[in-house]
């Protein structure tokens, strides 16, 4: 096995306009209208330009006309768009859909307001005079409950209201207008992060992917403490997979990170490093001003600063300066944006297309809200999708699944192909009277149990601890407790309270497949607290078809591709030992350093 370390030995020359400066993704820059309309002054653009170019060579700008009631003027679009165009740069129009302020909501229009329909209409007919391609940033969505609202809601749920709305507001006032003025163009709508609750807001992942000319990721998971989201960190990966599958011809135009909420600049990389993974063709850094502007990156606290990691900022910054000794700036977000760009680029070099455990999530779907990013955060590849992957041996079933009303038959029919289907708590309950105790007689009883010790065993007899520490106790985990038939269902790992048992996985033979249940903590992000031992267990049998799968701490992820190369990189603030298990080989151990990455290829 021959190993690829990254490496932050980088080239960090100055970028040159119009040349590829990356292999295998575009990168571009977002500019919000408030920098559109300064760029106007010719001295300043120069000035940005240069040192924007310095830090991070960039293919593309999106050129914002739009937002929060603030419009750039029609000479003000021109000579910006032909100054970038001049310097040899691709360039598109950018809209946010916004009203503006902050009430504690963000204020999207009121689609109900007549001066807020006309505003909206303005905005997109504008951008269409002055760019064939269009982005729309991700407040496309709609929050407001006036009056006019309630009374034009009536009985419908303020979903069914916001989606039917939507798909008018799409038409209407954003599509018919844009290609009215010029036919020729081209309109993407950018999905933000938060697609478990996106229907509630209008947001309609089942028919705007198809309305639109293209679809775009917002891959910005930032920290996963401080912010209120509290986002996780492979959701940056698996966003961009799950959106590749909304369209029919799979077109994602590319993921879209920022600066915004990070305690360390590691956090920053990472988030481009996981974008770059999924194999996007173009990346987007919002925004303008970080990119440009004269001021140093905000390193935040690293204890681990001086270790060799991924991202050694120290000899990054070193590095630059040497070849920048006249450059009187300090090394910013754009230099750290490029250095971890450039690090994902050669990486990208040697993956095939990305693969993982096929997991089904209709649109308009929530329940066990981003349990796939916690999954990935513990080491399982996952494969999200919009549409039930039928060729899959190996299903994975959230509650979000049970959202499709035939999901019990789609079950069934793998079942009956001789496949494997996984299933968590979460989807027991939400099916349980529709149809799932036809196919297995485990009940969510609605009880919570707290869980300190756990045992794997298949069959009859003693089972084996899982404990990190034969003579420490696990920490209490809160699970839902199911009921279950003893030989009817095995669970082949348990959990104990006193002198109970419960089911943590269980299995059942249906037909010619095997039906299995993994109770999920009533806590998703326990997931992280519980024993190493069980969660490798675990991945035992839900990773049974995939050719490696890894035994390491929470906090590192596995990325896996179809020509055999896969990552593995930690979140961790300490280095993470993993064992990586391979079939055919002998297993194996790798460390992983802080907030790093390794590279591996058969």
């Amino acid at each position: 096995m021959r190993t690829l370390i990254a490496s932050a030995v980088l080239a960090l020359a100055a970028g040159t306009a119009g040349a590829a400066h990356y292999q295998h993704f575009k990168t571009a820059i977002y500019i919000p209208v408030n920098v559109t309309k300064s760029l106007a002054d010719t001295a300043l653009f120069e000035h940005q330009f240069a040192r924007a170019m310095n830090q991070v060579p960039f293919d593309k700008v999106y050129i914002e006309t739009y937002r929060d009631n603030h419009f750039a003027t029609d000479e003000e679009i021109e000579k910006v768009k032909n100054a970038f165009v001049a310097k040899g740069i691709e360039v598109g129009g950018g809209v946010t859909m916004a009203a503006g302020g902050f009430n504690g909501q963000f204020m999207t229009f009121d689609y109900e307001k007549p001066q807020d329909r006309a505003t909206a209409k303005k905005a997109i007919e504008q951008a269409a005079r002055h760019f064939d391609t269009i982005i729309l940033d991700d407040f496309f969505f709609y929050t407001s409950k006036s009056d006019a609202d309630i009374a034009a809601k009536g009985k419908r749920s303020w979903t069914q209201y916001r989606l039917d709305t939507m798909r008018k507001v799409s038409q209407d006032l954003v599509l018919k207008p844009a290609k009215a003025v010029n036919p020729k163009v081209k309109v993407t709508i950018k999905y933000p992060n938060w697609y478990e609750h996106f229907h509630g807001l209008g947001f309609d992942l089942e028919k705007q992917p198809e309305m639109f000319d293209g679809i775009y990721t917002g891959t910005e998971t930032r920290d996963p403490v401080i912010t209120d989201q509290l986002l996780q960190q492979y959701e940056s990966y698996s966003v961009i997979r799950y959106y590749n599958s909304l369209r029919r011809d799979g077109q994602n135009g590319g993921g879209w990170i920022d600066t915004y909420s990070t305690r360390y600049l590691d956090r920053f990389a990472e988030q481009l490093w996981d974008t770059a993974f999924a194999k996007p063709p173009e990346i987007t850094l919002f925004n303008w001003h970080p990119m440009a502007e004269d001021k140093p990156a905000v390193e935040g606290e690293r204890p681990w600063a001086d270790q060799d990691t991924s991202f050694n900022w120290k000899k990054i910054s070193a590095d630059w300066r040497a070849a920048n000794p006249n450059v009187a700036a300090p090394p910013g977000w754009g230099l750290a944006a490029h250095a971890a760009l450039k690090q994902a680029d050669e990486a990208l070099g040697h993956l095939g297309k990305p693969v993982g455990l096929a997991s089904y999530r209709p649109p308009h779907a929530s329940g066990e809200d981003f349990l796939h990013n916690y999954l990935g955060n513990v080491g399982i590849p996952v494969e999200m999708s919009a549409r039930f992957p039928t060729e899959a041996n190996t299903v994975l079933l959230t509650q979000a699944a049970a959202t499709d009303k035939d999901i019990i038959s789609k079950v069934r029919k793998q079942l009956e192909a001789g496949k494997n289907v996984f299933v968590t708590s979460g989807f027991v309950r939400a099916t349980q009277d529709r149809g799932f105790n036809d196919l297995l007689e485990v009940r969510a009883t609605g009880e919570q149990v707290a869980l300190n010790d756990y045992f794997n065993g298949y069959g009859a007899g003693n089972g084996e601890s899982l404990r990190d520490d034969p003579k420490v106790a696990p920490r209490d985990v809160i699970f839902p407790e199911l009921h279950y038939f003893t030989n009817d269902a095995w669970p082949i790992i348990r959990g104990v309270s006193g002198a109970r048992g419960f089911p943590i996985l269980v299995m059942n033979r249906y037909s010619k497949g095997i039906l299995y249940v993994v109770n999920i903590p009533s806590n998703i992000g326990d997931l992280y607290s519980m024993p190493v031992g069980v969660v490798n267990s675990i991945k035992q049998y839900l990773l049974a078809d995939m050719p490696l799968r890894i035994e390491a701490p929470a906090g590192v992820s596995l990325f896996t591709y179809d020509n055999g190369a896969y990552i593995i990189q930690s979140f961790n603030d300490v280095p993470a030992k993993v064992r990586v298990l391979k079939k055919g080989a002998q297993p194996s151990e790798v460390t992983i350093a802080p907030h790093s990455f390794k590279l591996f290829k058969s």
